[in-house]
Formats: C-alpha cells, sequence, structure tokens
C-alpha cells in the first residue's frame, strides 16, 4: 500500500505504560509521569516524526496530547473501533505497530478535538453539571426525610430548593412547629392559591432522627450550591479572556430567560455573541444562554470542521441509521451518544408541550407515526441542523409558528392524496379549499 504520511508513528496508551512505534525502529516504551512523556516526546522528534496516531483510552490520552501538541506535532487521536487489529494478535507492542502501519497509509480518521481554551471551558461546564447532579441527589434526600415525618410540603409547592422551601425547612430545623407560623414564611404568590394546603402539608411528626437527616441534606446541597458558584467565576474569567480582543456585534438580540440553574456570569449574553461572531444561536427553539455555551463548549464555534450539516448530525449520533448488506437487514444498532448530541436532545425534549412552535407540532406528529424516542432524536436533528446554520453561515431564524406548520403539512398531505388519485385515473375534490401558503 501506498504510504502518505512517511514520518508517522502510532502509540499505545495505558495507565502505567505508553508503547511507540516508528518504522525501521523496535518499539520503546516509556512511563506515564511526566517527566517520561517528554522524554517519549524528545524520541519522536529525534527520529524526525511529524505525525503520531494513538488510541482515545480513556482519560489517559490527553496528557500525553497537550505535550505532542505543544511540541508542533499533528496528533490523531482515533477511534478504537476503526483500528480492531487482526483477531489472535492482541499486544501493546503489536497494538502500536498496528497503528503506526495503518497511519503512514492513511487509513486513520482524525476524532474531532476543540481548541484548548475550549477544551478548558468544557472541563468548568462538565464539572458544574456533576455538582448539579449531586446537588440534586441531596434535594431527594431532602424528599425523602420530609416524607418519612409524613410532611407533604414538597408535594404542595414546586421546589422545595426555592425560596419558600428552604426559609420553611430553616424554620422546622430552627424547632418551629408551627403549621401556620410555618406557612407564613411563604411567598405571597403561594399563599393567596394554596394557603391552606400549605397549612395541612406542614403536619407531621417531627422525628429528631429524620430532622437530622434533613439538615444533612441541605448542608450538602449548600456545599454544591457553593461549588457551583466557584466554577461559575471560572467560566466568567475564561469568558473574559477568550473575549477581551473581540470586539462586540452592532445587533444584539435580548436573551432569553433562564429558568433552572442560571449561571451566576455577568453579561453572557453579550459575551457568547462575542465569542459566535453575533450569531445568535440562542434564539432557536429550546435553546438558551446556558444550552448555547454547553454546545459551544464541546463544538467550539467553527463549524466549517464538519463539511455540511449532515456531517454535524452524524458526528453528534442524530442521523438515521442503516444496516443492510443485500436483502438481509441487521437489527439496528446502538448509536454513540456524545455530550453534544444530549444537549440537543434534551432542548428537543422541552419542545414537546408546546403549543406554539412548529417544532413542538413536528414532534407530537412523528411521535404518534414512530414513538416518542424517534421523534426526540428526529426533532433534535432538526435543531442541530438549524444550530449549525446559523453558527456557519449567519443564517436568521424566524419561528412561523404551529398554525403555519400544520397548514402547510395539510397542503403537503393533500398534493400527495393528488398524485395517488391522478395514478388511479380518479380526481381528488377537496371542499372550501384553504389558501396555499408559500
Amino acid at each position: 500500500m501506498r504510504v502518505i504520511h512517511p514520518n508517522a508513528a502510532g502509540i499505545d496508551i495505558g495507565a502505567d505504560f505508553i508503547f511507540i512505534a516508528v518504522e525501521d525502529q523496535a518499539v520503546v516504551s516509556f512511563e506515564t509521569f511526566t517527566d517520561a512523556l517528554h522524554q517519549a516526546r524528545d524520541y519522536l522528534l529525534a527520529h524526525h516524526i511529524e505525525t503520531v496516531a494513538m488510541e482515545a483510552t480513556g482519560i489517559y490520552w490527553l496528557p500525553l496530547y497537550e505535550i505532542l501538541e505543544a511540541a508542533g506535532l499533528e496528533v490523531f487521536l482515533v477511534n478504537g473501533a476503526h483500528v480492531k487489529n487482526v483477531p489472535g494478535r492482541k499486544s501493546d507492542v503489536l497494538d502500536c505497530q498496528w497503528l503506526e502501519q495503518l497511519h503512514s497509509c492513511g487509513l486513520l480518521r482524525k476524532s474531532f478535538i476543540p481548541e484548548a481554551q475550549i477544551r478548558q471551558l468544557r472541563t468548568y461546564l462538565r464539572l458544574r453539571d456533576d455538582h448539579i447532579e449531586l446537588g440534586a441527589m441531596h434535594i431527594q434526600h431532602m424528599h425523602k426525610a420530609l416524607e418519612l415525618m409524613n410532611i407533604k410540603l414538597h408535594r404542595v409547592i414546586s421546589q422545595i430548593q426555592g425560596k419558600s422551601g428552604l426559609r420553611i425547612v430553616e424554620a422546622m430545623l430552627a424547632g418551629e412547629r408551627d403549621a401556620e407560623v410555618l406557612a407564613a414564611l411563604c411567598q405571597r404568590q403561594i399563599l393567596n392559591r394554596k394557603r391552606s394546603e400549605v397549612i395541612r402539608s406542614l403536619a407531621g411528626t417531627y422525628q429528631a432522627e429524620h430532622l437530622f437527616a434533613l439538615e444533612q441534606a441541605l448542608t450538602a446541597w449548600r456545599f454544591y450550591q457553593q461549588q457551583i458558584q466557584q466554577c461559575d467565576q471560572k467560566i466568567e474569567a475564561l469568558l473574559e479572556e477568550m473575549t477581551a480582543a473581540i470586539e462586540q456585534p452592532d445587533e444584539i438580540q435580548p436573551p432569553k430567560p433562564i429558568r433552572h440553574n442560571k449561571p451566576a456570569i455577568a453579561d453572557l449574553h453579550t459575551k457568547l455573541m462575542k465569542l459566535t461572531g453575533g450569531r445568535d444561536a440562542s434564539q432557536l427553539p429550546g435553546l438558551t444562554d446556558l444550552t448555547l455555551m454547553k454546545l459551544i463548549s464541546e463544538v467550539g464555534t467553527d463549524m466549517s470542521r464538519w463539511p455540511s450539516a449532515k456531517h454535524f448530525v452524524s458526528w453528534l449520533g442524530l442521523s438515521p441509521g442503516v444496516h443492510q448488506s443485500g436483502k438481509r437487514r441487521w437489527r439496528r444498532r446502538s448509536r454513540r451518544k456524545s455530550r453534544a448530541g444530549q444537549i440537543f436532545r434534551e432542548s428537543a425534549q422541552s419542545l414537546a408541550g408546546s403549543k406554539h412552535l412548529a417544532l413542538g407540532g413536528f414532534y407530537r406528529r412523528l411521535r404518534a407515526k414512530r414513538g416518542p424516542a424517534i421523534a426526540i432524536v428526529a426533532t433534535a436533528r432538526k435543531l442541530a441542523i438549524m444550530f449549525y446554520n446559523v453558527l456557519r453561515y449567519g443564517m436568521a431564524y424566524v419561528e412561523q409558528g404551529l398554525h403555519r406548520y400544520e397548514q402547510r403539512y395539510k397542503e403537503q398531505i393533500i398534493r400527495s392524496l393528488q398524485r395517488r388519485a391522478k395514478a388511479l385515473g380518479l380526481q381528488l375534490v377537496v371542499p372550501n379549499p384553504e389558501p396555499m401558503v408559500h
């Protein structure tokens, strides 16, 4: 086979050792300590290596990737499923040699790795999401402690961690037991609608062991809120650094409200508009500034890395899969689920109950035919294509509304029926047709 990369090397990465294969050289190994990784870099440079290929093994690849990237080497991080060796030949030495052979012939495809600052932003945001999940676990512990005392407050108000819920829980832990006094701590809009229900929900047993569990859960939840605030401070500082030399766009649309887990970052919308050059993807249905920031941390802002929107949604794991050989159709295989694809799926889920958005109507129509799982992926795919077009081509999104979508779908069905009738030598009569929308 023709050699495409003459100065190539293959690296097999493990937790304790890395193995490097260079053409016409014996395989060498290095430990994974930092000084040993620097020796591995020097070894590659001494043999005039210009490009290396290595598997994405857990998180072990990242320190070596950063060292080699800083040294000016072109690093191909490849999917392990794409480099399977011949059956029966499996060892670290053989794996790195196989990687070197495939890479030198140009048979490996590089994985998408964003630039360093985007990776840093991604680390902060993923850590923030971890703190949110852990904090949510302690909210469940608070619910359990209240339920064991037969206090139904969390069944009456929407969020026990809201202002009203926290004031009542703190008063409980301070020794207050009068239901009317506790209910008076709620905000006015709650008392105006369901004062009597709140009072009834606060009549419980107030056992000491369950109050202790409630206090522990509240303390743990507040700890994670502090951790989230510290993450927000790091994210804000990083965004300031990334946008310091970028001019503010002339026209900026007002941001959408963020209902849950809003970051405490000043001028977040303006900073994001600087990063995207004024291309506001947060105006898409189901997306907010928080969603946009998460997507940028996963895919960056340069959509030209994907030749087309179809390549982008395929990388996200949102494109439909075809598994067929001859007349045999294979059972559908599980698709790789990327974090960015999951963000689009969650955004699509938020549109399911929309009464005014066209994508909400699309989801409900497809759900009735194919089920909710397929409908979510299909809606997420549409949303991802819109996101790609906004960031790459600057296309502005204009919401047509649910009524226009349903009207156009009706016209599409009528045209299909007319074609079928014509093929059968019949004529379709539509009484009082509505004017066509173009």
